[in-house]
């Protein structure tokens, strides 16, 4: 339940994020501040934010959910007066929860003040119950109001304004923040970047970025070795197993890839407003876990599910490198993001778990794109349809990395990795993959090989799965 369907809707690289001080010291990150006001009784927000220290953009959009309904943009700063705004046609990236705003300068070009204040307000659906009250189905841009809680995120649902360079494909869903946030119907309060609160106001406060994800409501939550659970549904010895597991698969990471893990994860076990949904994603440092019964960490315990489920957590921790510590664009960046992710997911599998879980992971995803004609890397020119993008960055990807591994040997295939993560760029594109990989090996007979043979021919598939298959 977790793969095909649901993270289709989920296009989870979204989840392309920032968590340390570390990934953003070239650019110092838009602040956020203001006052929001939220019932989960009656699914509104009622929100007076202003977002400043704003970088110079040229060719910019601010996107905010649909849902909202705006009294007004009010430029602050240099002069406090009200914006007149208009809505792009040209926002090809978004996917499709927001809107995309602009202030006309005249009418070629775009005015972009060094502090925006926005008013609004909006009223979402609440799935009561799983009777008559739930909807068709539930993805991570969803902005999910259940019978106990509010589920939100900025990278897809963009509940809070957000900054998108249409020149470098770069989102600014990462601010510092300044926030009091009041939900009179809610018992605990949690914003990413702190740790949750028992309290109906709070005043959220970071001076490092993060994407705003938030989790209001009625739940209590734990807190062992430094991984909070917020909602948990385990016993005690669960959580305490559950963490160390989780430290476990962080120092894997950063001894393989010779830097250290960003800090301490929380995650979130909350329901889907729909009656079959189950996914993961991740908003550095909150993982959500999105489902119902055996779809929510209790499966970790399930000697029938444990092994099928251990790798989904793996593969959203290898996301704090893959699209927090580093941030990829371009056509091919969700799938680099995803990809490699996954591959991570894959190595865990093998190391931790056993080969013979590795095995079964190969072999379901060979099953899995059986029916599927990927196009080689070299040859994708725009960001693929959601059914193939799903395709492309959990099942091919992955395989082509494992056999490029097998091809170039382990040592070599982390220290491309770590080339990966580590070389400045504006795109992360074809170019610049091939580029890492090319510095990495210092070998030109094997790069270009390699290159033909995985990321050019047509037949990169059938060339993966016969060297996959040798001993």
């Amino acid at each position: 339940m977790f793969r095909k369907q649901d993270i289709k809707i989920t296009f989870s690289f979204f989840i392309i994020l920032l968590f340390s001080l570390q990934a953003n010291a070239q650019e110092k990150s838009p602040l956020l501040t203001g006052k929001v006001n939220i019932s989960i009784k009656e699914g509104t927000f009622d929100c007076d934010l202003t977002l400043s220290d704003i970088p110079r953009i040229e060719d910019y959009v601010i996107r905010l959910n649909s849902g909202m309904n705006i009294l007004h943009f009010k430029s602050k700063k240099p002069n406090d007066f009200v914006l007149a705004y208009e809505k792009s046609t040209t926002d090809s990236t978004s996917t499709g929860e927001s809107l995309a705003y602009y202030f006309p300068k005249n009418k070629k070009e775009k005015f972009l003040p060094q502090s925006v204040q926005l008013k609004y307000t909006g009223k979402f659906p609440i799935a009561k119950d799983t009777i008559e009250n739930y909807t068709k189905d539930d993805w991570r841009g969803n902005i999910a109001f259940n019978y106990n809680s509010l589920r939100a995120e900025g990278s897809q649902g963009a509940w809070y304004p957000i900054l998108f360079d249409m020149a470098k494909d770069k989102k600014y869903e990462e601010v510092r923040y300044d926030i009091e946030f009041t939900c009179n119907d809610c018992s605990t309060l949690y914003v990413n970047g702190n740790p949750p609160v028992k309290a109906k106001n709070y005043r959220f406060q970071s001076d490092v970025p993060y994407e705003l994800a938030v989790f209001l409501g009625n739940y209590d939550y734990s807190n062992i070795s430094n991984t909070y659970i917020l909602n948990p549904q385990l016993t005690r010895e669960q959580i305490k197993q559950f963490s160390e597991m989780i430290n476990t698969y962080k120092n894997y990471y950063a001894e393989k890839l010779e830097t250290p893990f960003g800090g301490p994860v929380t995650f979130v076990e909350t329901t889907p407003t729909s009656l079959k949904n189950g996914w993961l994603f991740v908003s550095y440092p909150t993982i959500m876990n999105i489902g119902w019964g055996e779809n929510g960490l209790k499966s970790l315990f399930n000697p029938k599910t444990q092994n099928w489920f251990k790798p989904f957590i793996a593969h959203e921790l290898a996301h704090y490198y893959f699209g927090t510590y580093k941030q990829f664009n371009s056509e091919l960046g969700g799938i680099i993001s995803e990809g490699f992710s996954e591959f991570l997911s894959l190595k865990v599998t093998k190391d931790i778990l056993g080969k013979e879980v590795y095995d079964k992971k190969i072999k379901d995803k060979l099953k899995n794109i059986k029916d599927f004609t990927p196009m080689p890397l070299s040859a994708i020119k725009t960001k693929p349809s959601d059914d193939d993008y799903i395709d492309y960055a959990y099942e091919s990807t992955p395989i082509l990395l494992a056999a490029i591994e097998k091809e170039i040997g382990e040592k070599q295939m982390w220290k491309w990795m770590d080339t990966l993560l580590k070389t400045p760029t504006v795109f992360t594109n074809y170019a610049f993959l091939v580029s890492t990989l090319k510095a990495s090996l210092k070998d030109d007979k094997k790069f270009e090989s390699v290159k033909t043979r995985y990321f050019e021919d047509k037949k990169h598939i059938e060339h993966a799965m016969q060297t996959l298959e040798k001993q």
